[in-house]
């Protein structure tokens, strides 16, 4: 793909006629994306993702974007942005090696609206021993503005995922937030203070494959012993997209728990595998999935509905059927380079640096301290 430019109605035309109007020039709307349009012609491959009143514009041939947008302005008000540089919060950086992505502004006004933009800086979000409850008893804080700064940091995690797991965690006591779950809130912006040029390289080339990691902690919540699925995805050994969730059963084992980690995994990939084929209009490629626990890889290949699976709810052996029909391809990988690590857990601080870096999430500066 060329370079990202973006478009901007004004005022506001987002409906009925404005999706006719793609349909009209040639473009379907992707059907697992529904604010994704593709154009594909014998010699090239138009893409425009839609958000609101904000285009973004790529493909193969940078004159058919050109006169893409050409057209498009001739029917709407719109203004052309030119090479994107900027997009809803999101600092956007294109150069020939590829394209970086960061929020340093948006980092510093969430810093600053809580005053702690002169904070001391933390080398790691989350301790790794931290163990926080609903704490009935703990002091009350204002739960407007914590959940305000949750969802803040939600939003930052559009190109940080090294806050996926302690924003999770914190998520858990928004109802009645106490002073106990604040104050790990200051730790992981403290954090943030000491990151704030940190984001994700999307470097040119690579081989176009879908690469996926699963992992699982067991038992690590005290309030109800459930654990959390971490799941990351590459393309072109490209981070694309990640999660951590709270897992909706609790697993009677760290197999189980693995298990339930990977058929999440499974349901990603398969969207993941059919988005990419629709954009590109490639094959639906088979989908590489690591998984670093032995027992648990052998009950997803493992046809024989035994004794020790029988107790797993029936919709985690999802996976034994991908895994059959050959969608996804499951493979051990060592716990060092388990990168869904850093979404399951907290990790110590040098394994955390070590998980962020083995991860893909790079020091890309911040231009106010030069």
């Amino acid at each position: 793909m060329k370079a990202l430019y973006g478009l901007r109605q004004t005022p506001r035309a987002w409906n009925a006629r404005f999706d006719k109007s793609l349909k009209n020039l040639g473009f379907t709307r992707c059907a697992l994306e529904q604010a994704v349009y593709t154009c594909k012609t014998f010699d090239s491959i138009l893409i425009v993702g839609v958000y609101v009143d904000d285009l973004i514009v790529t493909g193969s041939n940078e004159k058919a974007i050109y006169d893409f947008k050409g057209r498009m302005m001739k029917v709407f008000d719109m203004s052309d942005l030119g090479l994107l540089s900027y997009y809803l919060g999101i600092e956007v950086e294109q150069r020939k090696d590829g394209i970086s992505l960061k929020q340093s502004g948006y980092a510093k006004k969430i810093l600053n609206a809580v005053g702690m933009l002169d904070c001391n800086p933390s080398k790691w979000p989350m301790e790794p021993k931290l163990q926080l409850t609903k704490d009935e008893n703990g002091e009350a804080v204002n739960p407007t503005d914590y959940r305000r700064l949750i969802g803040s940091l939600r939003y930052l995690l559009h190109t940080r995922p090294d806050l996926g797991y302690s924003t999770g965690v914190l998520s858990r006591f928004m109802e009645k937030p106490r002073i106990s779950h604040f104050k790990a809130m200051k730790q992981v912006l403290r954090y943030v203070k000491g990151t704030v040029g940190y984001g994700l390289k999307f470097r040119r080339g690579g081989d176009g494959k879908l690469l996926g990691y699963s992992d699982s902690s067991h038992g690590l919540d005290v309030e109800d012993r459930k654990g959390t699925t971490g799941m990351v995805f590459y393309y072109s050994n490209n981070l694309v997209t990640w999660a951590s969730q709270k897992q909706q059963t609790v697993a009677l084992s760290s197999c189980e728990a693995e298990f339930m980690a990977a058929t999440a995994a499974a349901c990603q990939s398969l969207w993941l595998r059919n988005l990419v084929s629709d954009l590109t209009g490639e094959k639906a490629q088979q989908v590489t999935l690591l998984v670093d626990n032995i027992s648990a890889i052998a009950l997803m290949k493992n046809p024989v509905f035994h004794g020790r699976s029988k107790h797993i709810d029936t919709k985690y052996h999802f996976i034994r059927e991908c895994v059959e029909q050959g969608q996804i391809h499951v493979q051990h990988v060592s716990g060092e380079l388990q990168k869904a690590d850093i979404l399951a857990k907290a990790l110590p601080r040098v394994k955390f640096r070590e998980m962020r870096a083995l991860m893909g999430i790079e020091d890309l500066g911040d231009p106010s301290q030069h």
